[in-house]
């Protein structure tokens, strides 16, 4: 692998340290992905080029802060990984939790094998799965803690890949933008649901939507109103 043109900033890993602490060990281990990370992006793009300088802050902690919503979570499900957020970052964190293994679903062939080497040189516990979303999440098997997904697609269809998940038990935690509440506005069109929302500790206009029940909208149901946490 050639040598990254890409940098980050260790101001910006020290303030994101500073807002989701991990231990040593688990610090090491994003440092060995982050440095994949930057290999990798020079010749398949996994991230927004404009948001490498701000790499730790924007995406490391991002994906972190899931942890302290779910903390008995072992078994984790990322839908749509793609450069590993927040699937990778996940399973970096969890390696010395017994039980802890993360599930990353990625249709994209070099995607899937920049995660699969990611899992590698972290020695974290995931499995890669290279294929479409909504031929695998009814596949599995075994209990299933919690389901998550980033920058992949809105709540409507967010939500129609993750009910057979949830209804088996998972919770399930999605990272969203500032167009949150019109997402949820169109997503209870079709969905009985009583989501919690929580703001991204990480800044800017980001929200976490929290939701522990999916059940499709009959048209006579009547709707649900939506709880904030403005943590």
């Amino acid at each position: 692998m050639q040598q990254s043109p890409w940098t980050f900033s260790s101001s910006d890993k020290a303030a994101a340290l500073k807002l989701t602490s991990v231990s040593r060990e688990t610090e090491v281990r994003l440092d060995r992905y982050i440095g994949l990370l930057l290999e990798w992006q020079a010749k398949t793009n996994l991230v927004a080029p404009s948001t490498l300088p701000h790499l730790w802050t924007r995406h490391v902690s991002d994906s972190l802060q899931l942890l302290d919503l779910a903390p008995s979570a072992r078994r984790w499900v990322d839908l749509g990984s793609g450069g590993g957020f927040p699937g990778v970052v996940l399973a970096c964190a969890l390696a010395e939790t017994p039980g802890a293994h993360v599930h990353l679903i990625e249709r994209n062939v070099k995607k899937a094998a920049f995660l699969r080497e990611a899992l590698r040189v972290t020695s974290s516990p995931g499995t890669v799965h290279l294929a479409e979303i909504g031929d695998s999440v009814d596949r599995f098997v075994s209990p299933v803690d919690c389901v998550t997904a980033r920058a992949l697609a809105p709540l409507r269809q967010l939500i129609s890949f993750a009910e057979p998940l949830v209804r088996k038990g998972a919770k399930a935690l999605f990272l969203k933008g500032q167009d949150v509440e019109a997402e949820l506005t169109e997503a209870t069109k079709y969905w009985n649901i009583k989501p919690k929302l929580h703001s991204s500790r990480t800044g800017g206009h980001g929200w976490i939507v929290e939701l522990d029940a999916i059940e499709r909208r009959h048209p006579s149901a009547a709707a649900h109103g939506i709880e904030h946490d403005r943590d």
